[in-house]
């Protein structure tokens, strides 16, 4: 890192010179942040200024399961757990509350419920002046706790939710020929309210994620893949311009002409390390006919079966799969059995069927495998993320959110609700590069999956690497400050597991961390057998290990010499931190102490 910190020396002024104005952060700043108790944390009446400013919008919070809470708000609470929007509405909580050795889900001391950038502005500016600890939580869905942190200050954007379509929109200083079709988003948006209003509503697409409940933000900042990336490339990909508060307090614009290095390094840099997105502006692409999906599960008899159903699959997916029309994923799951959870875009339902046939038609002719007939069906684009449509034609498959007064448009897959809260024991992950699809090499990556599923569970999510996508797509992805790797990879493999919601207080909730730790060595062991065929393939920074080796050129690769001199450039003070967060080099674990 001492080499990147010398070639950042360069390139830092002239960076500083385009985005933040000479003085605008005071050099020598201090070495450790405040924190309640200590003569540096602002007083009573400073807050006070601060919640005046921010139209009465502080927050004191706690979290439910605090001790002195009431019996009514644990048990909201308990329930509520339940429902990923409700975690998602309550700023004292995040969407997993710990990771075995890791970190453990704390509320902010205060939060400033954001209204608009005015807000979010008054929050940072305040954050800097004193010295304390910044969070920035929209979905609240980081796994590795960067949107939670105890004695801070939080900036909470969840009521940032308007969305926006624009016909023809040209970026802020962008020549008029330019102009696109794109959709507006706030920062507290989630992924469910961008698909109602450009989808269902709109008849477009925005690439995002597969969760509905996922702050388009935080996605977006992450580098973010959903399930049709391998056709439109990352989320990030497809960012236009963003409104983003620097550390100095002010609201600037982002985009490939203005400020336009922090507008790269917002494409996939890491969310909570440049600034506060309060919103973002996405190219909307035409929507294909049909959106589908195919379901199914194959049960081998024998190690030996498992080994020639996986060596078959790999040679089918690369014929058959390897292209812009199939995502999501396959799984191996307790050693024996393929399970299939892919999706397709721009294919009609008897396509599907006739791309799966001869697959299909290789597992029945074998005695050594049980299989039940695969579920295959595809539905008109505009209503794959529609409500209404789910409950009329396939109750179950998604939850709505129930409260009173809820918005209509808050469903959730019904399989995600199992991790609302979950508590993490392990995860690791890391891309498969397609020189692996080759007939040659099939066999070392077939070696190594048995391998690895022996140990675990894995899962190969196929849209979260972007090789076999379209020239555009791999063009708009390489544009972004994600690590390249990601345009060579055919996969993400995904090896995890965890408990039951466990926050601090938590009624019942208990944490076997003697489970939960040889389940981690297992998960471990299981990447290790995987990365045989792999190594140092790089991986994704939002769904990857808390303890992470040589996570800067895992998550950026050669791209992170240039995000370490925009992060250098737009907050050389340090305010953003987040663990494993470009510049985080500097900081001790929690971000309260400045390394020497």
């Amino acid at each position: 890192m001492k080499r990147r910190d010398l070639l950042g020396v360069a390139m830092s002024t002239a960076l500083l010179q385009g985005v933040l104005p000479a003085g605008a952060i005071a050099k020598g700043a201090s070495r450790s942040r405040a924190r309640p108790g200590t003569p540096a944390w602002p007083n009573a009446k400073e807050w006070q200024a601060l919640r005046t400013q921010t139209g009465g919008r502080l927050l004191a919070l706690s979290s439910p399961f605090a001790r002195g809470q009431s019996e009514a708000v644990r048990n909201e609470a308990l329930a509520g757990l339940k429902n990923p929007y409700y975690i998602g509405d309550h700023p004292a909580l995040t969407q997993t509350s710990g990771w075995q050795d890791a970190w453990t889900s704390r509320a902010s001391t205060y939060a400033v419920a954001a209204r608009d950038a005015a807000d979010v502005a008054a929050a940072v500016s305040f954050a800097r002046r004193h010295n304390l600890r910044l969070v920035v939580k929209g979905g609240g869905h980081s796994y590795s706790g960067a949107s939670n942190a105890s004695d801070s200050l939080l900036v909470w954007t969840r009521a940032m939710n308007r969305v926006e379509m624009i016909d023809a929109f040209v970026a802020q200083s962008c020549p008029k020929e330019s102009a696109q079709p794109a959709v507006h988003v706030g920062a507290g948006a989630m992924w469910a309210d961008a698909y109602a209003e450009v989808t269902t509503r709109g008849g477009r697409y925005v690439q995002g994620g597969g969760c509905t409940t996922v702050g388009v933000a935080g996605l977006v900042q992450g580098g973010g893949f959903g399930s049709f990336s391998k056709g439109f490339g990352t989320a990030a990909a497809s960012l236009i311009e963003a409104e983003v508060v620097t550390a100095d307090g002010a609201i600037r614009i982002a985009n490939a002409y203005t400020n336009p290095d922090l507008f790269w390094a917002l494409k996939g840099g890491g969310g909570g390390s440049f600034g506060v997105v309060t919103r973002l502006t996405l190219r909307t692409h035409a929507l294909p006919a049909f959106f589908g999906a195919v379901f199914g599960e194959i049960t081998a008899s024998s190690n030996d079966a498992l080994r020639a159903l996986l060596a078959r699959f790999v040679d089918f997916y690369r014929a058959s799969l390897f292209n812009k029309h199939w995502g999501e994923a396959v799984s191996l799951r307790d050693g024996k059995k393929l399970k299939l959870s892919m999706v397709f875009q721009g294919l009609d339902e008897a396509q599907a069927r006739a791309t799966w046939a001869p697959f299909f038609a290789w597992v029945r002719d074998r005695k050594e495998y049980s299989f039940a007939e695969p579920a295959v069906m595809a539905i008109p684009a505009r209503h794959f993320w529609d409500p209404l449509f789910f409950q009329k034609h396939a109750p179950g498959l998604t939850t709505m959110d129930g409260r009173p007064g809820a918005s209509p448009d808050h469903h959730f897959w019904t399989g995600d609700g199992e991790q609302g809260g979950w508590f993490i024991h392990g995860y690791q992950s890391t891309w498969l590069p397609a020189a692996l699809l080759a007939p040659q090499r099939q066999g070392a990556l077939v070696d190594a999956l048995c391998a690895a599923a022996a140990h675990w569970d894995v899962e190969l999510h196929f849209n979260k690497g972007l090789a076999g996508a379209p020239a555009a797509a791999l063009a708009a992805t390489r544009d972004t400050a994600m690590n390249p790797a990601v345009l060579d990879a055919f996969a993400l493999a995904i090896i995890a597991g965890g408990g039951g919601p466990a926050f601090p207080g938590m009624p019942g909730a208990t944490v076997d961390e003697a489970r939960a730790r040889h389940a981690a060595v297992r998960i471990g062991a299981g990447i290790d057998a995987l990365r045989t065929a792999a190594p140092d393939a790089g991986t994704y920074v939002s769904e990857s290990d808390y303890f992470q080796a040589r996570w800067q050129d895992a998550y950026w690769g050669v791209n992170y010499a240039r995000l370490a001199q925009v992060k250098r450039a737009v907050d050389p003070g340090g305010l953003f931190f987040v663990h494993h967060g470009v510049g985080s080099e500097a900081w001790s674990a929690d971000g309260f102490t400045r390394r020497a």
